[in-house]
C-alpha cells in the first residue's frame, strides 16, 4: 500500500532523495531523511535512482539506520518492477535481519516474474527463518505460480502457526488447483484474534476462488483489505469482473455494520462514551460493533453524535469513514454535507471515506455529486472507489 503515500513525500524531490540516500547517517541532521529517500524513490523512474536502490538494498551494513534503509530500499525495488533487480533482491534472502528477508521476498513476488530453479532453491532456504519470513516465502511461490517441488510448502500446511498454515493452504488451492485448502481460510475468517482474520482475508485473496467471496465479504476486517483480496478473486483471467460477483462486492463496499459476522463479540451499549470508545478500538470488528451501536440510536441521538464526534475525532480517518458510511446507510440527509466533504478529500489516508461517501451519495440521492463521481470513476488509481464512483453512478442514473 505504499503507493497511496507517497504525496507524503512530496516534498523531497528525486535530486534530494538521491544525494540523501548516498549520504551516511552521521552525515546527517535526521538519519531517519536516509530511509524516507529510499521510499520517495520508488515512485521515481529514472535509471539513476535505480542504481541507487540496488546499491542501498545490497548494502550489509549492521547500522541501525542503514538496515531500515536497506528494508526499505528493498520494497522500492519491488515497486520498480524491474527484473534487473532480482539478483539482489535474491542475494538479500540471506541476510539475518528478519524484516529484510521479508521485504526482499514480497518485492520478488512485486516484480512478478517467477525465478529460475536457482532462486526458487534461495526463497525454500528462507524457509527454514522465523515465521513472518516463512510467510512471505510461501506467498511469494503462490504469488508467482511456483510450483512445490519438494513439499516444502505442503509441509507448512500442518503448522501451528495459522499464519504460515494459511499461506500454506493458499498455495495449494492457486498453484496446486485443489480446492480443499478453502475450508480452514474461510473457517478463520470467524477467528477471535484480529491478526489472523486479516491474515485470511490476505490469503483467501491469494488464492483466488470466487467460491469464497460470501464469507469473505462479511468478515470485520478494514474494507480496504477484504476489497484488496475481493477484485483479487472477482477478476477473471480477461480483467473484467465475474458477473456473479458483482453483488457481492457491492455488499462489501457499501459495509453496513449490520451485515457483518459480529456474533463473536459482546454488542456494544448505545451509550456515546461505549460508542466512542470502540469506533477508536484497534480491533475493526468491536469498531464495526460500535457503529452498528450508533445505528440503533434515535434519530435525534444519531444526529448530535456524528456531530460530537465529527467534532472531537473527525480527524482520526477510521471513525471519519465510519461516519460518512453511517451517514449514508441511516439516511441522514441533514447532515449530507459531511457526505460532500468526505468525496472531496483528497489526503490519501482518507481514501476508504471516499468510498463511503460515493455509496452515500447514492443513498442520499446526491445528484450535484455527480461529475465528482464520474472524475474519480474515470481517473482515480484505486480499484474500490473507481469502481464504487462507476456503480453509484449506475444506480444514480
Amino acid at each position: 500500500m505504499s503507493e497511496r503515500f507517497d504525496t507524503l513525500f512530496s516534498g523531497m524531490s528525486e535530486e534530494t532523495a538521491r544525494s540523501t540516500l548516498l549520504r551516511k547517517p552521521s552525515e546527517l541532521d535526521n538519519p531517519g531523511l536516509k530511509y524516507l529517500a529510499a521510499t520517495r524513490l520508488g515512485a521515481c523512474t529514472s535509471a539513476e535512482s535505480f542504481e541507487l536502490l540496488l546499491e542501498a538494498g545490497a548494502n550489509p551494513s549492521d547500522d541501525l539506520y542503514e538496515r531500515i534503509t536497506r528494508r526499505k530500499a528493498l520494497d522500492a525495488l519491488g515497486r520498480r518492477k524491474n527484473p534487473k533487480a532480482l539478483p539482489v533482491l535474491l542475494d538479500a534472502l540471506r541476510a539475518d535481519d528478519e524484516p529484510t528477508v521479508v521485504n526482499a521476498a514480497d518485492a520478488i513476488a512485486r516484480i512478478g516474474i517467477p525465478v529460475d530453479i536457482n532462486g526458487q532453491a534461495e526463497l525454500i532456504r528462507a524457509l527454514e527463518g522465523p515465521d513472518n519470513q516463512r510467510r512471505a516465502v510461501i506467498q511469494a511461490f503462490t504469488r508467482l505460480g511456483m510450483a512445490d517441488r519438494d513439499h516444502a510448502i505442503d509441509r507448512c500446511r500442518q503448522d501451528t502457526n495459522p499464519l504460515v498454515a494459511g499461506a500454506a493452504h493458499a498455495h495449494r488451492v492457486r498453484v496446486e488447483g485443489n480446492p480443499d485448502g478453502l475450508s480452514p481460510l474461510i473457517s478463520q475468517l470467524q477467528d477471535d484474534n484480529p491478526g489472523r482474520r486479516r491474515a485470511a482475508v490476505i490469503d483467501l485473496g491469494d488464492a483466488g476462488r470466487v467460491e469464497a467471496l460470501a464469507p469473505l465479504i462479511r468478515c470485520p476486517v478494514s474494507m480496504p483489505l477484504r476489497a484488496k483480496s475481493a477484485f483479487l478473486m472477482a477478476t477473471t483471467g480477461r480483467g473484467s469482473i465475474e458477473p456473479k460477483a458483482v453483488d457481492l462486492l457491492e455488499q462489501l463496499l457499501q459495509d453496513d455494520p449490520r451485515r457483518l459476522d459480529l456474533d463473536g463479540l459482546p454488542p456494544t451499549e448505545a451509550a456515546e462514551d461505549a460508542i466512542r470508545d470502540g469506533l477508536q478500538h484497534r480491533d475493526e470488528a468491536r469498531q464495526y460493533a460500535a457503529a452498528k451501536a450508533l445505528m440503533t440510536l434515535p434519530k435525534e441521538g444519531q444526529l448530535n453524535l456524528i456531530d460530537g464526534l465529527r467534532s472531537s475525532l473527525g480527524s482520526d480517518y477510521g471513525v471519519h469513514y465510519l461516519l460518512a458510511s453511517c451517514t449514508g446507510l441511516l439516511h441522514l440527509h441533514e447532515r449530507s454535507d459531511l457526505v460532500r466533504e468526505a468525496l472531496a478529500e483528497t489526503a490519501p489516508q482518507y481514501a476508504k471515506s471516499r468510498v463511503a461517501a460515493a455509496w452515500s451519495c447514492l443513498r442520499l440521492g446526491l445528484g450535484d455529486q455527480r461529475s465528482a463521481l464520474q472524475a474519480l470513476s474515470e481517473s482515480n488509481p484505486w480499484q474500490p472507489l473507481r469502481w464504487s464512483c462507476e456503480r453509484a453512478l449506475l444506480h444514480l442514473a
